[in-house]
């Protein structure tokens, strides 16, 4: 038959639950490894969440190009990046020091070698693209330390490990920390290897936002369309697909590194435990916003950014994405609305940013800004001027080759940039202060 039936079943205590739960287990792994053919259909194999949640053409993308060294020399010559995990994890030496550990998505192998410099009892290192053999190729090239990793091909949902680990390590973290949705299997590695009160390297997410205004950017994405205003194009007129042009180019979320001067007000921030969260609070994100404008001004859009803390027992750590502080390979991501809308300084703006998961490891976000209007013809308390915008996030408009309008001082901070326009910067959570001064303070050498 092409329909399936449902069956419920009642136990009469948590026992005969979980000894059925544990029978049926077994006979799946049974079932699975002697090929039987049900009635309905052959099981061919298992699925992990991680096959059911994600369309094999993005998973064998995703692996293809994280199975290239030359996107691993990528990430390991971001040296805030790679900088900040070697001083987390030596500077805390004491965490990891006879531990055993897991690194989730090891790529190159890099932070399972730094583990293992910690003084690691073990480190598995888990990596499912093919990445995993150059990974033991450049392990078993530091012999010293080799002995105590081992390296396994697959995914974090699939594999079995032969013990429990103490620490979990592991950069899940895509643009706007959430791209990619490997924090989902940081989530499934903890649930899964990591031992209660265990600790996790990065154990905290911010995902900050702001509006900002930038007349340059908005303009550059606008006029992309004016190609398809073009009435006689070898005979044709193209104008019938302006509408869907302008929008399409509005869909693009954009990474570059911009100026921290042209945000509109000081940001909020939505945090992510990695400690508590449960694999099904990312599927959907939703994060209510509210700002004061510093200034008056066109806000052209939402700009975001991402931090992580590593918790460590000697020394707290975090690493920034901040703009004003040192560049890394995330850069900054900016959701530009086609429709800007007007503020005044200590004008409030209103709004929501949507996020909802997609099978190509990602996320369709809707934002939507608000803010009053006054003016003649305006009723009494103002007019509500609302623009909103749908973006995917798994399609950004790569903008970091492009001219910049303005010039910016590597060493100067962000909180500085921010105060020159009498901005500041509050917190809605952690300590603030904290969050500003180290991320710079305890960054990597800087390629000059």
């Amino acid at each position: 038959k092409s329909y399936s039936r449902a069956v419920t079943i009642q136990f009469r205590n948590e026992d005969e639950s979980r000894d059925f739960h544990s029978a049926f287990e077994q006979w799946q792994k049974d079932v699975i490894q002697a090929g039987i053919h049900l009635p309905n259909g052959a099981i061919a194999a298992s699925k992990s969440k991680f096959d059911y949640k994600i369309e094999p053409s993005s998973a064998k993308m995703y692996f293809h190009y994280y199975g290239q060294l030359l996107h691993q020399q990528n990430m390991l010559q971001d040296y805030v990046r790679t900088g900040t995990y070697y001083a987390a994890v030596i500077e805390n030496r004491v965490d990891f020091t006879g531990r055993v550990v897991v690194d989730v998505g090891a790529g190159s192998g890099i932070l399972s070698l730094f583990a293992a410099q910690a003084g690691a009892k073990h480190v598995y290192a888990v990596e499912a693209s093919e990445m995993a053999e150059y990974a033991r190729k450049l392990i078993a090239g530091n012999p010293a330390l080799a002995q105590r990793i081992t390296v396994i091909k697959g995914k974090v949902e699939e594999v079995e490990l032969a013990e429990k680990a103490d620490i979990l390590i592991s950069e899940p973290m895509g643009t706007l920390l959430v791209n990619e949705r490997m924090l989902e299997s940081y989530i499934i590695a903890r649930d899964r290897f990591l031992v209660p009160n265990g600790k996790m390297f990065p154990s905290i997410g911010r995902i900050h936002m702001a509006p900002f205004s930038d007349e340059y950017l908005f303009v550059e994405i606008a006029n992309k369309a004016l190609f398809w205003q073009q009435q006689n194009y070898y005979g044709v007129d193209l104008t019938p697909l302006y509408g869907s042009a302008f929008q399409g180019y509005f869909s693009q979320p954009v990474v570059d590194a911009f100026d921290p001067r042209l945000l509109v007000s000081p940001p909020l921030c939505h945090v992510i435990d990695f400690n508590e969260i449960k694999e099904e609070d990312l599927f959907e994100i939703d994060i209510p916003l509210k700002f004061i404008a510093s200034v008056g001004t066109r806000v052209h859009g939402l700009a975001c950014w991402f931090d992580v803390l590593f918790n460590g027992s000697a020394v707290q750590r975090w690493l920034t994405t901040a703009p004003g502080a040192p560049t890394t390979h995330w850069y900054q991501i900016r959701c530009v609305l086609s429709q800007p809308i007007y503020v005044m300084a200590g004008q409030e703006i209103t709004g929501r940013l949507h996020m909802i998961a997609h099978n190509a490891q990602s996320y369709t976000m809707y934002l939507s800004l608000s803010a009053k209007m006054w003016g003649p013809g305006a009723v009494q308390g103002g007019i509500l001027q609302t623009s909103s915008g749908k973006l995917d996030l798994k399609e950004p408009y790569y903008r970091m080759s492009q001219p910049q309008s303005y010039t910016m001082a590597q060493d100067q901070q962000p909180q500085q940039l921010l105060q020159a326009q009498a901005i500041p910067i509050r917190t809605e959570d952690l300590d603030e202060g904290e969050l500003l001064r180290q991320p710079l303070e305890n960054t990597g050498p800087q390629l000059q």
